[in-house]
């Protein structure tokens, strides 16, 4: 057992000196106390008041706080303050729906549309879609949220030839999948989805009230119906503090 011996240093009980500990990790490893038994939601301490308590600089208390927003363990809401996380949403890799991800999740998925209209295919997008360059795509951009915290933003993109009207249509399913199989009859069947890392722009942060440079999770999905006909392009930005995948694998034969 240890204890405090003076500023950064901690001693045996015999008194001997065992390790100097930085202000900074002393300082994290105080937050990181914070948010384990804190609940979700409660405030930390202001900048001033820890870079004195701790005697060291606000850019390293600003540091240490930034760190563990990346990690997800502390929130920052602009306007407001830094505040214990809730903890990230575990989402296995499959190929299902937002809206039965979350419910799975025990969560209440709703979206909210951002964009939609018809953009031109250029020769990338017309090689996913199986369609001509130059051809008309709907461009389908959504925020996401769960329990009415900002998730995620999604943008689709289908054939408008091979979907005619879905624009209107989509006013009426709340989810795209719906239309897509009670209108058209299109059951995705399988997918390539490519998972990277990205740092969220002034946009995404505004939109998913974040903060600009947090890293994201950048998902890109390929979806094709059972004749193996490419269904959708999508690509969405998922908060990297808020959200995690997970999958099972095993060896193959």
């Amino acid at each position: 057992m240890t204890t405090e011996g003076g500023p950064g240093v901690e001693t045996s009980g015999e008194g001997a000196v065992t390790a100097r500990v930085p202000k900074y990790y002393r300082l994290k490893r105080h937050l990181l106390q914070i948010t384990q038994t804190q609940a979700p939601g409660t405030p930390v301490p202001p900048e001033r008041t820890l870079a004195l308590e701790f005697e060291t600089s606000r850019t390293t208390v600003r540091q240490a706080l930034q760190e563990l927003v990346v990690e997800g363990r502390l929130e920052r809401i602009q306007g407001k303050g830094t505040f214990v996380a809730k903890p990230k949403v575990s989402q296995a890799l499959q190929l299902t729906s937002y809206t039965e991800d979350m419910r799975a999740q025990g969560l209440e998925p709703t979206s909210r549309l951002l964009e939609v209209g018809y953009v031109t295919a250029d020769d990338r997008l017309a090689t996913l879609l199986d369609i001509r360059p130059g051809s008309r795509v709907l461009r389908v951009e959504r925020l996401r949220l769960a329990n009415g915290d900002p998730m995620a933003i999604e943008a689709a993109h289908l054939s408008a030839k091979r979907f005619p009207a879905l624009r209107r249509n989509l006013v009426k399913y709340n989810s795209l999948y719906s239309a897509l199989s009670e209108v058209y009859g299109v059951h995705v069947a399988e997918a390539e989805e490519t998972i990277e890392t990205s740092l969220a722009t002034p946009t995404e942060a505004g939109q998913l009230g974040t903060d600009v440079g947090l890293p994201m999770l950048l998902l890109s999905r390929h979806s094709f119906d059972s004749a193996g006909e490419p269904v959708e392009w999508v690509r969405s930005v998922y908060r990297g503090d808020r959200y995690k995948f997970t999958a099972r694998l095993r060896r193959p034969d």
